[in-house]
Order: structure tokens, then C-alpha cells, then sequence
């Protein structure tokens, strides 16, 4: 009796610390929101009284991450359970919340709506798979997960499959999906901090490193915990603004989603007339020259490169002799230096602009047709029905992968750790689904509202002269010419659709400027993206560092390392880590979705089997995990490099192999999921049944009593 007594207290006084934080929480986030606000119109208002564009940059960079380092010093701990998993007490709001911030990353919040720019109806398989895969997290991992109780993803493979040999393959494949994702993350840091304060891209990602290491370093989960629900808010109000003000400007309407239909139906009718302009036809013809000459060159790479360098060291001194301008010499000058040194290095290079000048040689800027399902025709000619049939499998694969790539990313399980119970940990999922949603359910609208602006600018009165253009042409092009360039390839002095390049991680983040709004906004939306990323990187590195210190060190090598030190380590591992990965962001390798998707193929095949028959079926063993990972891991690794030109070049793989049912390299993981699930299957049957102490822990894990259900 005595001890129900003191169960009954234990929990009475549980409830009462929980109700207590809950409310303090509500006051403080509150106060928080007010304080944005009010920020934001502060700053509004010293921008019509005349401070600068780069001051306001600045000050939006300045005083985020400010914040954001401040909730990471008041946040810092050495205490294990409070540094890995926020000492298990994170309400489930606020936790979905966090999460959303952590799911948020550069690719939701920047990607994602320029990929429907750029793709249309394609672009909806991210916001199929992504949010789908959190109805596989409740149903399938989050509540057992939760209930298993440890720090880590290979935390549970240990344990699970008795062993280390688990964990490790465990470890490799955490570190390998969380770097990969996080690479594209610090390269969002650099894009936007380059935006904010006019620095360069590679010295505005070390900076932006800075806010990201503060939270994570100080604090671990309980510190990210909490600045990623400050920067939520952030992100939700930057990311909302511009959109409900482009609705309005368009449609007298402040329900963006409400007008998505109708404004894409007046996008349909633009695309008709820009599909049969004369001028569009123009430049699609001087693409189609430009291909025709670099093919040419490419037949024969040695006259065609002499030729080239004679020609411009020719230009330069006949400049020289007729004493032309120096502005004219050192442009010269400038085109020489820029003739390829080398064979292989022309050879690279006009390939590269060959298939770019490709790309452009095709109706819409190659854009498809926004409300265009899939590429081909079903009742076409065989070509028309091959191309239809491969753009709808790769729909569905990139759906898949997506979806179950996002039930077993480590950075997003861990979240479900933080909760004080199972009950929570569910309606933790919920409440992360929800707010989700909320950015989720904009960015198509999104899209099609920019897109419309956009060819305004193109049909409008006969065309923008190029040098009546907006300023914000000037201003991003001045950022990365990669991500937005135009040039009069048909000499008319009008900007043709043709002749923009638009790149997708801009859409949003040019978004106010695009819609006629203040600077301000501009500087909250890069301030929402930079919260976006920030959020990511944190959950990213901290599942790193945690996996490497927790995991590596201390479950294999050391178990009897004090708290103290093993928190020091992963602190110092985590600084490693993220030094590593902004090296390799600094090095622009790759668009931020492609990064992103493919750490969800990584994941994907390397942990859901794992995962899931370690949960549902007791007879899944130590060598049938740990080859399945292997293999799902592997197959999906080889696929993707060896189909993937960027990673061709990367690991020297000179001769492709064909696409395998004509799926593209995005979506690698439809092979390694079902290999994965197949090699544990089978490996498992073959050889012995795990012990009965396992297989009573996944019974404990599924079930409320041990002796609630047997067999």
C-alpha cells in the first residue's frame, strides 16, 4: 500500500512539474511571437525613414542568431539524459513544433516551392512522400521507439540484435544519411547569409556555422529543443507573409490556397501563348545553334580548342594594337584566360554547356507545363508511351523513397525520444503533422502565384526591356549567377522566357521582392530561411556527434566514460563534424533537393527494415539485420553513383550503366528497401533465433505487459 502511495505521489508531482512547464512555456513563446512582430514593424519603419538594404540584413542576421545562441546558452547542460534527449519532459506541441522546425530544413522551406516552380505537378511527390512518411512514424516507430527508452537509432539496433556489429553498421549509415542531408543544409546557411550581409557565399557559411554550433554545442537536445521552436515560429510567419500578400496583390483574396486552382488555370492559358510567341521560338532557335556548335567542337576537341585559343589571343592583340579601351582589353583578356586549359578540361566544360543550352532549347524555358501530370502521352506514338509510363514510375519511386525515408531518418526519431511518454510521443506525431501542414499546404500555391508574376513580367505590354528590369534580377544574379542569369540570346533588348534561368532555392527567398513588398519582408523571409536550415543542421550534427560519442565510444569502447566526458566528446566530436561538413557545402556540390533526397534514399535503406522487423518480428536476428543493412545500404549507394553524373565525376566512375527500369538516380532507395527487407528475411531464417531476453524486449516494446500476449 505504502508503495501505491508512493507511485500515486511520484505521479501526482510529475503532473504538476508537467502543467508547471507547460504554462511557463505558453508565457514565454507568447512573449516571444509579440517580440517578432513587433521587431519586424520596427524595422519597417526605420526602412521608410532610410536605413539601408545591407543594414537591414545585417540586423535580421545579427539579431536570429543572437537569439538563437542566447536560448543555447541559457539551455546548456552536461547531464546525459538532458543533453541526448531534453530530459525526456518536452510537451507534445512543443516537441511538434520542434519537429516541425527540424523537418523544415533548406529544402522544405527553400526547395520546395521552387521545385513545383520548375517541375509543376511532378513537385508534388515531395509533398506526398514527406508527408506521408510521418503516418508510417506513428503507426509503425515513433510510440515503440519511445517505449524502448535509450539516446539513439544504433542505441536500439544494439540492443535489438545483441551486438555491436548492429550498432556499428548502425553508426555508419546515421553519420552517412545525417552529413549527406546536412551538407545541403550549411550550403542554405551560405545562400542566405550571402543575402543578408552582401559577404561571400564560402564566408557566410562559416559564419552562419556559428549559430548553428552555439545550440547544439551548449545545450545538446534540451538547447535545439527549444531554439527550434523559436525558429518554427520564425519560419511559419516569414514563409506565410509574402505568399498571403501575393494572393492579395493577384486575387483580392488572403487565402493563397483558397485561389491555387484559379490562378493556375490563368498560368495554363500564359503557358499556351508563350508556347506559340515568336520570339520564344527565337531564342529556343539560338539555343539550338549553340548545342549544334559546341556538339562540333566536341567531335573534334583538340583543332576546336586550338582554334578557340587562337582566336582569342588574336582578339587581345589587335585590341592592343589599336589602342582600344583598357575596359575592352581586359574583357579580352578575361575571355582568354577563360579558354579551357586542357582537353579533358574543354572536353568537361562543353559537355556541361551543351546539355544546359539542351535544357533551354525547349518550349516554357524547359519547364514542363505546370498542370501537366506526366511527361509523354499514354495514347502516343511508343516514344510518347515510354516517356509517360517511366515519368509516372519515377513519381511513385520518388514518393516511396521519400515517404519511407522520412519514417526512418535518425534526426527526426530522436525527436520522439524527448517526450515524456508513449501517449506523448504519439501525439507528438500529430501535432508534427500539423504543423507541417501548415507550410506543406502553401508552397504549390506558392508556386503558381510566382510563376504567374513572372510571365507578367515576360507578356505584359509587349515585354520588359532588359534594361527595365526589376531590380531584384540585378540583386540575385549578383549572388549566384547559378541560380539566376539572363542574357538576349536573340539580340531584341526584351527579356524572353527563354532567356531567364531561374533557379528553384530562389522562388521563395525572392519571393517579397517578386511581389512589390518592402526589403524588410525580404530580410524576415532569408531570416525564416536561415531558421529552416539552422533548425536541421542542429537535429543533423547532434545525431552525428551523438552517434560517434554515445554509440561509438562509450557503448563500444568505454562504458564505464563518466557523464561529464562523454559529453565533452560529443561536444567536441559535433565541432568536427560540422567544420567537415561546411568544407564540403563551401564546394557548392550539388542542388540542395538532390542532397536532401538522397540522404532519404540512404535512410531508407539502411534503417527501415532494420526498424520495422526488429519491432514486428521477434525472429529477426544479429546476421540478417546486420547484412541488410549492408545490402540495402550498398545496392542504393552503387545505383546512385553510378547513374548520378555529378557523383560520376566525384568517384571517377567513367562509364554510366543504364538506368534500371528507368528510374533516375533521386530515387536509389526503391532497390535498397526491398533487398534490405528480403537479405534480413532470409539471413534471419537461416540462422539462430535471437535470445529469449530479446525477444522479451520486443515484446516489452510492442506490447503494455510482458505477459500480456507470448509466441
Amino acid at each position: 500500500m505504502s508503495a501505491l502511495n508512493s507511485d500515486t505521489g511520484t505521479a501526482a508531482v510529475r503532473k504538476a512539474a508537467d502543467l508547471t512547464l507547460r504554462g511557463q512555456l505558453k508565457k514565454v513563446y507568447a512573449w516571444y511571437t509579440g517580440g517578432f512582430v513587433t521587431f519586424v514593424i520596427l524595422l519597417a519603419i526605420a526602412e521608410q525613414m532610410g536605413l539601408s538594404r545591407q543594414a537591414i540584413g545585417i540586423v535580421f542576421l545579427l539579431v536570429t542568431v543572437a537569439l538563437y545562441a542566447g536560448i543555447g546558452i541559457m539551455s546548456r547542460t552536461n547531464d546525459a539524459a538532458e543533453y541526448y534527449v531534453a530530459g525526456r519532459r518536452v510537451p507534445a506541441v512543443y516537441n511538434g513544433m520542434a519537429t516541425g522546425a527540424d523537418w523544415m530544413s533548406a529544402a522544405s522551406f527553400i526547395g520546395l516551392a521552387g521545385t513545383l516552380y520548375l517541375t509543376g505537378y511532378g513537385g508534388l511527390a515531395y509533398v506526398m512522400g514527406w508527408t506521408g512518411g510521418y503516418c508510417l512514424v506513428a503507426l509503425f516507430l515513433a510510440p515503440y521507439l519511445r517505449k524502448f527508452g535509450q539516446f539513439t537509432i544504433p542505441d536500439f539496433l544494439g540492443a535489438r540484435y545483441e551486438g555491436n556489429l548492429p550498432r556499428f553498421i548502425g553508426i555508419l549509415a546515421a553519420i552517412l544519411c545525417s552529413f549527406t542531408y546536412v551538407v545541403a543544409q550549411i550550403y542554405g546557411v551560405g545562400l542566405i547569409t550571402a543575402r543578408l550581409s552582401g559577404l561571400d557565399f564560402e564566408i557566410g557559411i562559416f559564419v552562419g556555422l556559428g549559430g548553428i554550433l552555439v545550440c547544439s554545442f551548449l545545450g545538446g537536445m534540451r538547447a535545439v529543443t527549444w531554439t527550434q521552436v523559436a525558429q518554427y515560429i520564425i519560419l511559419i510567419i516569414a514563409y506565410m507573409i509574402p505568399v498571403v500578400w501575393l494572393s492579395v496583390k493577384q486575387t483580392g483574396i488572403p487565402v493563397p490556397q483558397a485561389v491555387y486552382g484559379y490562378q493556375l488555370q490563368k498560368v495554363t492559358e500564359r503557358e499556351e501563348v508563350l508556347i506559340d510567341h515568336a520570339k520564344e521560338r527565337e531564342v529556343i532557335a539560338a539555343f539550338k545553334a549553340q548545342s549544334d556548335a559546341l556538339a562540333a567542337k566536341l567531335e573534334d576537341v583538340p583543332a576546336a580548342l586550338a582554334a578557340d585559343r587562337a582566336v582569342a589571343r588574336h582578339r587581345v592583340q589587335d585590341l592592343k594594337a589599336a589602342n582600344a579601351p583598357l575596359a575592352r582589353v581586359q574583357a579580352a583578356e578575361k575571355a582568354l584566360a577563360a579558354v579551357p586549359k586542357n582537353e579533358a578540361t574543354a572536353t568537361a566544360a562543353w559537355t556541361a554547356a551543351k546539355m544546359a543550352a539542351d535544357g533551354r532549347a525547349r518550349p516554357l524555358a524547359g519547364m514542363p507545363r505546370h498542370a501537366q501530370q506526366f511527361a509523354g502521352e499514354p495514347d502516343g506514338d511508343a516514344s510518347a508511351q515510354r516517356a509517360f509510363n517511366e515519368s509516372r514510375r519515377n513519381f511513385l519511386a520518388l514518393v516511396f523513397c521519400l515517404m519511407v525515408g522520412t519514417a526512418a531518418l535518425p534526426h527526426i526519431l530522436m525527436r520522439y525520444y524527448t517526450t515524456p511518454s508513449v501517449k506523448e510521443a504519439r501525439s507528438s506525431v500529430s501535432w508534427s503533422l500539423f504543423f507541417i501542414f501548415l507550410l506543406y499546404f502553401t508552397a504549390p500555391a506558392l508556386a503558381v502565384l510566382v510563376k504567374y508574376e513572372v510571365f507578367e513580367l515576360i507578356l505584359r505590354d509587349g515585354g520588359t526591356k532588359f534594361t527595365d528590369l526589376p531590380a531584384w534580377v540585378s540583386a540575385w544574379s549578383k549572388v549566384d549567377p547559378s541560380l539566376l542569369s539572363v542574357i538576349d540570346v536573340n539580340k531584341d533588348g526584351i527579356l524572353q522566357l527563354g532567356e531567364m534561368k531561374i533557379g528553384g532555392d530562389i522562388i521563395v527567398l525572392a519571393t517579397p521582392e517578386i511581389a512589390g513588398l518592402p526589403y524588410v519582408i525580404s530580410g524576415m523571409v532569408a531570416a525564416g530561411g536561415l531558421a529552416a536550415a539552422l533548425s536541421t543542421a542542429d537535429g543533423l550534427l547532434l545525431t552525428m556527434a551523438n552517434a560517434l560519442s554515445h554509440d561509438l565510444y562509450y557503448k563500444m569502447f568505454d562504458p564505464n566514460a563518466p557523464t561529464v566526458r562523454r559529453v565533452m566528446i560529443s561536444k567536441v566530436l559535433l565541432l568536427i563534424v560540422a567544420l567537415a561538413a561546411a568544407t564540403v557545402a563551401a564546394q557548392k556540390p550539388a542542388d540542395i533537393l538532390f542532397l536532401v533526397s538522397a540522404a532519404f534514399s540512404f535512410a531508407a535503406a539502411a534503417f527501415f527494415p532494420a526498424l520495422t522487423l526488429g519491432i514486428f518480428w521477434k525472429r529477426a536476428n544479429k546476421w540478417g539485420a546486420s547484412l541488410g543493412m549492408v545490402a540495402g545500404l550498398g545496392i542504393t549507394i552503387y545505383y546512385m553513383v553510378t547513374t548520378e553524373p555529378w557523383l560520376r565525376g566525384v568517384f571517377r566512375v567513367s562509364a554510366p550503366i543504364d538506368l534500371w527500369w528507368g528510374i533516375l538516380p533521386i530515387s536509389a532507395g526503391l532497390f535498397g528497401v526491398p533487398l534490405g527487407f528480403a537479405v534480413i528475411i532470409i539471413v534471419s531464417l537461416l540462422t539462430p533465433a535471437p535470445g529469449r531476453e530479446v525477444q522479451e524486449l520486443v515484446e516489452h516494446v510492442r506490447y503494455p505487459s510482458l505477459n500480456t500476449r507470448r509466441g
